[in-house]
């Protein structure tokens, strides 16, 4: 745990050095075909992971693996092109630092997006849904030592997708125009995707899409008391009877891409609320 501590600490400093020592007040994690929202940050401060000391580096499709810093939505922001993935071969830790990181930086609200397949019946490609909860397939990120220096034991994960937020999310998209989903998101460790009796399973769960990030993310951010807004785009359509359905991941990274102009709105928006 010192070590990882350390790690977090060693970065954060970096990274206040390239950018003058600035404060951030919101984190962004995009996902699968969602970095060009990370485009238009104005003041910019490119950072790619290589240089930064304790980051991973991605290998998945459609993240570029670059920290941008700047200015969106009138807030300093930091923002994550491509995140890191257990089926990359990566520990907990190590997909999780930069949440900490980000809290050492003075990120006080997480914004995370991710490509996924949709579960429920009523979805179809390209639908943005707003996370409202999530099933935790995947190892928790909090075993072992605690950190007490950013949260308690046992954090609650009640409400752990700020509803504040969520509200706020559906009156910024019925202003600009943009059709929103809403339901709970299923992680899992990937990089298989889902056999058709998994699928039905997830489905009685009550899971309405299904993807191989974010959740570990979020629960470090809740352990440290940032408050979390979170998107799936719906990148592969629900597959209840199709025997032959086969999930391109070109054509994920490809259906996320086309949404992402909608979700720089929504995100855009959301930060000037705040």
């Amino acid at each position: 745990m010192e070590d990882s501590l350390l790690q977090c600490g060693n970065a954060a400093d970096y990274i206040r050095r390239k950018t003058g020592g600035a404060e951030f007040s919101v984190g962004i994690i995009l996902g699968s075909g969602l970095g060009d929202l990370a485009e238009i940050i104005s003041d910019k401060t490119v950072i790619p992971y290589s240089d930064i000391p304790g980051f991973s580096q991605c290998s998945a499709d459609g993240h570029k693996g670059r920290l941008i810093t700047g200015r969106l939505g009138g807030k300093m922001v930091c923002a994550m092109q491509g995140r890191f993935h257990c089926y990359e071969g990566y520990e907990m830790g190590q997909v999780t630092l930069p949440v900490r990181v980000m809290r050492l930086l003075g990120v006080q609200c997480l914004f995370v997006s991710n490509a996924s397949g949709g579960i429920n019946s009523a979805f179809k490609v390209g639908d943005i849904m707003v996370i409202t909860d999530h099933i935790n397939l995947l190892p928790n990120p909090l075993v072992g030592p605690n950190a007490d220096s950013f949260g308690p034991r046992f954090p609650d994960m009640l409400n752990a997708y700020d509803p504040e937020l969520i509200e706020k999310a559906f009156k910024v998209a019925a202003e600009n125009g943009i059709a929103l989903r809403k339901g709970v998101y299923l992680a899992t460790s990937g990089p298989s995707y889902e056999t058709q009796a998994e699928y039905d399973w997830f489905k009685r769960m009550g899971a309405d899409a299904v993807g191989m990030s974010t959740v570990p993310e979020v629960i470090v951010a809740r352990h440290a008391g940032i408050r979390v807004f979170g998107v799936s785009v719906v990148s592969s359509a629900p597959h209840d009877t199709a025997a032959d359905y086969f999930i391109d991941g070109e054509e994920v990274i490809k259906a996320a891409a086309e949404a992402a102009g909608k979700l720089t709105v929504l995100f855009t928006k959301l930060i000037e609320s705040l």
